[in-house]
């Protein structure tokens, strides 16, 4: 099955599903603030200033990092997952997956992170296995940690949604360090998500 048709199939899946109420407009507003978001094709894009935590987490070699270490001065992109998820995340996943191949062939460099929600379930084991499946390449980090510490950056980038099920496509750029963040809500493909990439870091 073509990814596109993969897509299409998942999407037609996920729109029956219930969504969690989204968190109170006061809590939105003291963690960040939204340009209005603009429709594009099967997501929405809006930017915000988000103020990140820097929380310890933990590498798919079991090593402790800190998430500001990897969300440095570079241009990243960065995404929430679990590894049992069969529905949302893998098309997310192989989208990341896809343009980092892409970005690769190019020459570019991009920081791409993946933070799990389960991390109860998601040990540095499962990590690997996921890395290995997707094809993660050493500019990509596949985080875990503690359940606090996921849950608390959910919050930070308005993400958290209660639990696995409730989980929503969504994806975050930015240029670099002290810039906004663009929020992709909904399923973004590799051509999209390079294409808002490159508008981003041109802007």
């Amino acid at each position: 099955m073509r990814y596109q048709e993969l897509l299409l199939v998942l999407l037609m899946l996920s729109a029956g599903s219930t969504l969690a109420p989204r968190e109170s407009q006061a809590y939105v507003a003291a963690i960040h603030h939204h340009h209005q978001p603009v429709p594009h094709n099967g997501y929405t894009r809006s930017t915000a200033a988000y103020r990140i935590p820097d929380v310890k987490l933990i590498d798919a070699n079991g090593a402790e990092v800190s998430l500001h270490d990897r969300l440095d001065g570079a241009p990243v992109i960065l995404n929430f997952f679990f590894t049992s998820c069969t529905v949302n995340c893998p098309v997310m996943t192989a989208a990341f997956s896809e343009a980092q191949k892409k970005l690769r062939q190019d020459g570019t460099t991009v920081h791409m992170v993946s933070i799990s929600i389960d991390p109860e379930h998601d040990s540095p084991a499962m990590l690997k296995k996921y890395a290995a499946k997707f094809g993660v390449g050493p500019s990509w980090s596949i985080l875990t940690g503690t359940r606090d510490n996921s849950i608390a950056l959910q919050r930070a980038f308005n993400a958290y949604r209660g639990d696995g099920m409730s989980h929503q496509p969504v994806t975050f750029l930015r240029s670099g360090r002290d810039q906004p963040w663009v929020r992709i809500d909904g399923f973004i493909s590799a051509d999209d998500l390079l294409n808002e990439y490159r508008k981003l870091v041109s802007s």
